[in-house]
């Protein structure tokens, strides 16, 4: 795969939808950093965010919406619901609504633009693929069934609208994105360090993982480069097992491992779909295309990943 850059000798307009998630707000960081205009897609307004768009995501865009909304260069479209906790029926038409619904109505606005932008990269999950059957899962891999599988098939689905309108589309499918301002390792840092960290299962299943500052950098490339298009795994070339991220987790700390979560304990806890999904699931992703388009890894190995995002806190 060839790679072209888009022009970047002038600043650029970026829309970004879920722009006060965790990655919404390292990307605009990173953008305005890089002399970039940030036009934010929010429910509320906020007193930081004066040049925001405020949308619930579930209405038309309206006349005034696309007025602010034209010469935007680019659109990452990163919101949706928590896919954390039990999945009751309340929970799944929420988090489908959120993506499916929210996407299908952002490219039926990106339609009534008189000027379009250059790409859509949009959110999807690695959680599309089949569960794992010994090999790696790379963008070719086989789709699962799941119910969140089937929710990224839809919402790549939803985004891919924006293809026939002459845009560029980028599906990333994100692994569990580590921070210690949010996300999964937010969520483990508590109970490792009081020792009761161990692994779920019988920790054999792999583990996807990203570092914050990669998946940043990784959206960057995916709006800088014109023939990056399509399916992308945002995952560290270096998939562990659940109980290599224990171990390497609680080594980083400086603690014991916890006692394990036995299956039947997940299920009960967090319901037996959202178990599954969720903390039984095996992934293995490997970013081919990313790699194959030349992005660099800052963070390939998830020892020293997790010393540096602990170490300074990002």
């Amino acid at each position: 795969m060839t790679v072209e850059n888009m022009d970047s000798n002038s600043p650029r307009n970026i829309l970004i939808t879920g722009a006060t998630g965790l990655i919404g707000t390292a990307l605009r960081s990173a953008l305005t950093n890089r002399g970039d205009r940030v036009v934010p897609i929010v429910r509320k307004m906020r007193k930081d965010l004066q040049d925001a768009i405020v949308w619930d995501g579930k209405s038309e865009l309206s006349t005034e919406h696309l007025r602010k909304m034209e010469g935007i260069d680019a659109v990452v479209n990163l919101a949706g619901e928590s896919i954390f906790g039990r999945f009751t029926e309340g929970k799944k038409k929420r988090i489908r609504e959120s993506r499916i619904g929210l996407t299908e109505k952002l490219c039926e606005g990106l339609a009534a633009l008189e000027t379009r932008p250059r790409v859509l990269v949009s959110a999807s999950a690695t959680g599309i693929y089949a569960p794992y059957a010994g090999s790696d899962q790379d963008e070719l891999a086989p789709l699962g069934n799941e119910f969140l599988s089937q929710v990224c098939r839809d919402w790549e689905a939803a985004a891919s609208a924006a293809g026939e309108l002459g845009i560029r589309v980028v599906h990333l499918r994100i692994t569990p994105v580590l921070s210690t301002k949010g996300g999964m390792l937010k969520v483990m840092l508590l109970p490792f360090r009081m020792n009761l960290g161990g692994r779920i299962g019988s920790g054999a299943q792999y583990v996807s993982w990203i570092a914050l500052e990669d998946m940043v950098s990784l959206i960057l490339f995916c709006i800088d480069h014109d023939d990056v298009a399509g399916p992308v795994n945002a995952a560290s070339p270096n998939a562990v097992t659940n109980n290599e991220f224990t171990e390497t987790l609680a080594a980083a700390l400086h603690r014991m491992k916890g006692p394990p979560l036995p299956e039947f304990a997940a299920r009960l806890a967090f319901g037996r779909e959202a178990a599954e999904e969720l903390m039984l699931a095996s992934v293995k992703a490997v970013p081919r295309h990313a790699l194959d388009a030349g992005f660099q890894f800052r963070h390939r190995e998830l020892d020293a990943a997790l010393r540096h995002i602990l170490a300074n806190g990002v």
